[in-house]
């Protein structure tokens, strides 16, 4: 990210309380931890001036553990003696729901998940802030124009695994989850021809259950609310 990340402590009043660099493969909850500080949810992300990428979070003062940095896994077959080019990618994702339904987009063969499903987003561009991206990844993926809602979740995941064209890498992602709504939902068009999706569909939420996403959706907490509500309805 051009500038670098850095991370934000808020109280409930709004008063910054922490703040420093999250580095390659830190988490935030570790950071801001080491600084007394426990996570109670994001609040902002937004690009400063000089360039770094904000993420803010609102917290209370950290009374027990201190959270700890977890062994970083290896995908099979990479070895613990391997070392990996660092790479750090951050991301903006939308849970789009419309009269429709949920919007889904499909992966295809050019990732590790080729057949599971996620949310449209992806890497943000050099300068652009996390807005603007998901804007415009919704759009290429799925060709569809939607409004903003809160910010949901900054997820951070740190591995060491090969990339589809072979390389081994230290990899950092940075996956920053928005709400959004889509006013006049269309049929999909995927726009960004090319690239890692290969189908997107509004899905209704009874049927969430039928698409397998990938583990870092499946871990997300709105939509593992939905698709326990739904089982419940059934």
């Amino acid at each position: 990210m051009l500038g670098g990340l850095r991370v934000v402590g808020l109280t409930a009043g709004g008063d910054r309380v922490a703040e420093t660099r999250l580095g390659h493969g830190q988490h935030p909850d570790v950071v801001l931890g080491a600084a007394g500080w426990l996570i109670e949810s994001p609040a902002f992300a937004t690009v400063r001036d000089d360039g770094a990428l904000e993420l803010g979070y609102r917290v209370r003062e950290l009374d027990g553990i201190r959270p700890r940095a977890q062994a970083v896994p290896r995908d099979p077959g990479v070895g613990e003696d391997e070392v990996g080019e660092p790479y750090q990618r951050v991301a903006a994702y939308a849970v789009v729901t419309s009269e429709r339904g949920l919007l889904l987009t499909q992966f295809n063969s050019q990732t590790h998940v080729s057949g599971d499903w996620g949310l449209p987003g992806g890497g943000l561009e050099g300068g652009e802030s996390p807005v603007e991206g998901v804007h415009r990844e919704v759009w290429e993926e799925t060709g569809q124009r939607i409004e903003l809602g809160e910010l949901l979740a900054v997820q951070s995941q740190h591995w060491v695994g090969r990339a589809p064209a072979g390389a081994l890498e230290d990899f950092h992602a940075v996956r920053i989850v928005y709400a959004a709504t889509c006013p006049e939902p269309a049929d999909v068009v995927i726009h960004d021809v090319g690239g890692t999706t290969s189908d997107a569909r509004w899905v209704p939420p009874d049927s969430l259950g039928d698409y397998p996403l990938t583990a870092s959706w499946r871990n997300l907490e709105v939509l593992a609310r939905l698709r326990r509500r739904r089982a419940d309805e059934h």
